[in-house]
């Protein structure tokens, strides 16, 4: 008996080992199989992130791919004989630089415009490319055009007997003819010494733009400074021959710059008898 007990004993314990080492054998395949799916689980997101990254670049590159269907369309740089940065003489504004040629539409009409910058005004001005010969648009005067302008300032002053209100549209009109010469006449006549009697408000401001124009016209041609340019216009008007502190002439002016009316024949006839 007591060896029947200790063979079922035996039995027993080497029951439970095998069942212990199936029981092991069983959980590890478990462990290994459930490891794959965890690694599997967490490179799902690795693998995803690359793909999203695509995506986004082509969206935001397709704006910039469409840029250069766009054309921009060249401006010109010369019409009717003018370019883009030469000085031009516009009449009445006198020298500007012209700045571009722009096209504008206007009225459903598209018109090209001369872009004309007058740097001392502090203004621009749109011509129509086809109106500047209307308005007398013109190029700098050459270097043989500036000197006989000069050289007219060096004469006598011609002022006309006639009423000053006259005389002042006469004046004006030479101013915005655009014509230099006709700009330093104006200088000539309207220009007073110190000998001579002083100018009235209305001779002054014409005066100072004829000068303003005529100097602005010859510092550009000869690449000095506007006050360079006065100094020389003053240095040949004062080469002119100078009229006495009161001539007959003087006097004239004097009393139409007033608004008064002069008896020529009358001035003349006293002056005979004076100097008989």
């Amino acid at each position: 008996m007591p060896e029947k007990t200790a063979k079922t004993a035996a039995k027993a314990s080497a029951a439970k080992t095998t069942l212990a080492k199936d029981s092991v054998a069983k959980a590890a395949p478990a462990k290994a199989a459930a490891a794959p799916k965890a690694a599997t689980k967490t490179a799902i997101p690795a693998a995803a992130a690359p793909v999203a990254k695509p995506a986004v670049a082509a969206k935001s590159a397709a704006p910039v791919a469409a840029a250069p269907r766009v054309e921009e369309k060249k401006l010109p740089t010369q019409r009717q004989g003018f370019k883009t940065n030469e000085f031009v003489v516009y009449p009445a504004h006198g020298v500007g630089q012209i700045l571009a040629i722009e096209e504008q539409e206007i009225a459903g009409a598209k018109l090209e415009l001369f872009v004309i910058n007058f740097i001392k005004d502090k203004m621009t001005l749109r011509v129509p490319t086809a109106k500047v010969a209307n308005v007398g648009m013109r190029k700098l005067s050459d270097p043989a055009l500036v000197k006989k302008a000069l050289e007219t300032l060096k004469g006598r002053a011609r002022v006309k007997r006639t009423m000053w209100s006259r005389r002042a549209q006469e004046y004006e009109a030479k101013i915005n003819s655009g014509d230099i010469v006709a700009i330093a006449e104006v200088v000539r006549d309207l220009y007073r010494s110190e000998s001579q009697p002083e100018q009235s408000y209305s001779e002054r401001q014409l005066y100072e733009a004829a000068l303003d124009r005529l100097s602005r016209e010859i510092a550009v041609v000869q690449h000095s400074t506007e006050t360079e340019a006065v100094k020389e216009i003053e240095t040949q008007l004062a080469k002119s021959p100078r009229r006495g502190a009161k001539t007959e002439a003087d006097a004239v002016a004097e009393g139409d710059a007033e608004g008064e009316g002069d008896d020529i024949d009358g001035d003349d006839t006293a002056v005979a008898d004076e100097a008989a």
